[in-house]
Formats: structure tokens, C-alpha cells, sequence
């Protein structure tokens, strides 16, 4: 309640910020480029990414520079990646809950979900997003039986260039809110990691947007990716799965 009425002083300067930034953040195009694919060599694993622009690969100039292509290919040193995208610019969690959101025709050993700062610039609470996480990874698990989901935090929006002072200040503390509420959320399903990127508000990652990851920025992800599909699944990942 206390943090409410701290803020109530910065209410206008919030509107009319974050009008002033949906006015003049320019708007970037989700990347050309092939949203499925097989690479690599070695034993199979199945890779379904999901989520908003950041998982659509908004912020590089080709899907190979993106998220998905530069984690296949990185994965693609250790396996054979039969991998699928399925990101829209704009998405929240609402727009993946049954029946709304998309199921691809996949069985995914790996699930990489990136989801949460449109939320963020919602008025959605940090509550409210927390339960409805919780019900699509539910549906997910239910639904495909991964050997592992990849949760993304969602990114230290008060590092994000585009944004002024104090919405740059507003929305980070939102974004630190709903991530930490994973911690509780997540106990429990040991087959949901979190995957936290530090860009160490380096702008070198960041797009021309200030908003998106760059080519750089999504090397930073695709390399901690790595590191988790290697040590939680090692080199069988689809025996987890039955797939072949």
C-alpha cells in the first residue's frame, strides 16, 4: 500500500512518458528469416521457442542473428536440432492460454519462452501474471511432456535505453516484481529452469530501439541456453521423451 501512494506523485509524468515513448521508440520489424529448421549433428533434440518480440528476434536484422538462430546453431554443435518458432511481437501471457494461444503441431524435447514485458507495461499485476504463468506452464507440460522448459526472466527494463526517467525507474521495479515471484511460483517443477541474461546494462547488446536485444544480446542468451540444455540434459535429451 505504501509503495501505491509513493507513486501516486509520478502518475502523470508516467502517462505522459510512456506515451512519449510508444510515440517515438522506433518500432522494429520482426526479423526475415526461416521460424523452423533442422541443424546440426548428433543425438535429436526438439526445440520449440515461444513468446513475445524478444523470442520473435525484434532488435536483428535476420533470424540467424536472432534468438532461435543463433541458439539452433549453437545447440546444433552437440545435436541434431529439429527446431520451431512460434513468437509474435506484442504477445502476453494472456494470448497463450487455452483457448487462445497456439499449439504447434511439435513435441518439443526443449520448451525457451521468453513472456513478460508487455505484461509489465500492462496493468497487470504482478500477482495476476504470477497465476497465469503458472496455469500455461501447466497447460504446456500437460500438453507436450518436455524433458525441459527455459523460462526467461524478464529483462532489467531500467537498463533499457529507450526508456526516460522515471518510467525507465517504474518499470524496472515492475519487471524485479514479477521475477520475483518465479522463485515460489517455480518450486516444485523441477523441469522449469529460469534462465537469467546479465547484459550488465552494456548498450552494445541493446538494438537501435534501446527496447530489444541486439545480434550481441542474443549471443549473451543463446550461450546461457547452452549451458543449461548441456548440463540438465547432457547428450541423450530425447530419451527423456521417447522421441526419435
Amino acid at each position: 500500500m505504501l509503495h501505491r501512494l509513493l507513486l501516486l506523485p509520478l502518475a502523470p509524468a508516467l502517462i505522459v512518458e510512456g506515451r512519449w515513448v510508444r510515440a517515438h521508440t522506433p518500432r522494429l520489424p520482426e526479423p526475415e528469416g526461416a521460424r523452423a529448421g533442422v541443424c546440426g549433428d548428433g543425438p535429436d533434440l526438439r526445440l520449440l521457442i515461444i513468446g513475445d518480440s524478444a523470442a520473435a528476434g525484434v532488435g536483428a536484422p535476420t533470424q540467424d542473428q536472432a534468438l532461435a538462430g543463433q541458439v539452433s546453431r549453437k545447440l546444433g554443435d552437440h545435436y541434431r536440432v529439429h527446431w520451431h518458432l512460434e513468437a509474435l511481437t506484442g504477445r502476453r501471457v494472456d494470448d497463450y492460454l487455452p483457448p487462445n494461444g497456439p499449439l504447434p503441431d511439435f513435441d518439443p524435447d526443449v520448451i525457451l519462452i521468453s513472456i513478460g514485458v508487455n505484461d509489465v507495461t500492462s496493468s497487470m499485476s504482478a500477482k495476476q501474471w504470477l497465476t497465469k504463468v503458472g496455469q500455461w506452464l501447466g497447460h504446456l507440460r500437460d500438453r507436450y511432456q518436455p524433458a525441459l522448459i527455459l523460462f526467461t526472466d524478464v529483462p532489467p527494463m531500467d537498463h533499457f535505453p529507450a526508456l526516460p526517467q522515471p518510467l525507465r525507474w517504474y518499470l524496472g521495479k515492475r519487471a524485479r516484481e514479477f521475477n520475483n515471484g518465479l522463485a515460489p511460483l517455480l518450486r516444485g517443477m523441477r523441469d522449469v529452469v529460469r534462465v537469467s541474461v546479465l547484459f550488465e546494462n552494456d548498450p552494445a547488446v541493446m538494438a537501435s530501439d534501446g527496447f530489444h536485444p541486439g545480434p550481441e544480446g542474443y549471443r549473451v542468451w543463446a550461450n546461457e541456453v547452452l549451458t543449461l540444455v548441456r548440463s540438465r540434459l547432457g547428450d541423450e535429451p530425447a530419451a527423456s521423451t521417447g522421441v526419435t
